[in-house]
């Protein structure tokens, strides 16, 4: 009786955020498919409420607010340093082998004014290490593997994808990948507000992953989060309401093309 009361409760406070959320925007990672394995991501309004909380191989994060300042560990895999909620390993570890299809499923309640790029990292575990515990902190790990701007149409990465792919962005792990753990940190920025700083709003997502295979490629140049982004970094800066028909110039490294 206890577990269907707290059920019905549960239920109704989702719907009443629901409603709350479509009109205060934004959205997180709610499902991410490995190959051909499916797991739910975090959900910051649903999870947080059981006890113990459930598994999941995506690190949790305290909402759907964006994080805008540039300088916190925050930009890395969400967080809210301002309410001392840091972001912690998550106990499960997907499993894709290198050279397969990664899809991330967005829950959008932006609708489609939060124009911006969609990019993508990986960051990979010392080999002693176990990603499950492990954080990158301010170290320079990361390496890009995708990104998608603005195309020559003037149609954003965000929210043409939500529109048009089923909320659903996809990347290859790079065919030759050397093995092992590593973080796949994914974003959306944000640019209705960035026509100055601060404006730009980030939404990042870590998940965790085991790459398999007998991969022997791996970068030799890395940017850390926070680090690779600040006011002055190209694209932080942007005004996606009166831009001309000028590129955007996406932010970050060049996309490592996986040792081909």
């Amino acid at each position: 009786m206890f577990a269907c009361r707290k059920l019905a409760q549960l239920a109704v406070v989702v719907g009443l955020l629901g409603e709350c959320l479509s009109v205060l925007g934004h959205g997180f990672v709610r499902e991410i498919t490995l190959g051909s394995s499916v797991h739910p991501g975090y959900h910051p309004f649903v999870d947080s409420w059981w006890t113990p909380p459930p598994q999941r191989i995506v690190r949790k994060v305290p909402g759907i607010s964006p994080i805008e300042d540039l300088t916190l560990i925050d930009v890395q895999c969400n967080g809210n340093t301002a309410a001392n909620y840091f972001t912690e390993p998550a106990p499960l570890v997907g499993q894709v082998s290198a050279g397969e299809t990664v899809k991330l499923e967005w829950l959008n309640y932006a609708g489609d004014n939060h124009k911006g790029p969609l990019l993508t990292y990986l960051a990979r575990a010392p080999s002693n290490a176990d990603i499950t515990r492990w954080n990158p902190g301010t170290d320079a790990v990361w390496f890009k593997v995708k990104h998608d701007g603005k195309d020559e149409e003037g149609k954003w990465a965000a929210p043409e994808m939500f529109s048009t792919h089923n909320s659903t962005y996809e990347f290859r792990i790079p065919a030759n990948l050397i093995p092992g753990q590593y973080l796949i940190r994914h974003e959306w920025i944000a640019l209705h507000f960035a026509e100055s700083y601060p404006g730009v709003q980030l939404y990042p997502a870590c998940v965790q992953i085991e790459v398999t295979g007998n991969g022997t490629a791996f970068p030799s140049s890395f940017v850390s989060f926070p680090g690779a982004y600040t006011q002055e970094t190209p694209g932080m800066i942007f005004d996606v309401w009166n831009d001309g028909g000028v590129p955007y110039p996406l932010p970050g490294p060049d996309v490592w093309t996986g040792g081909n």
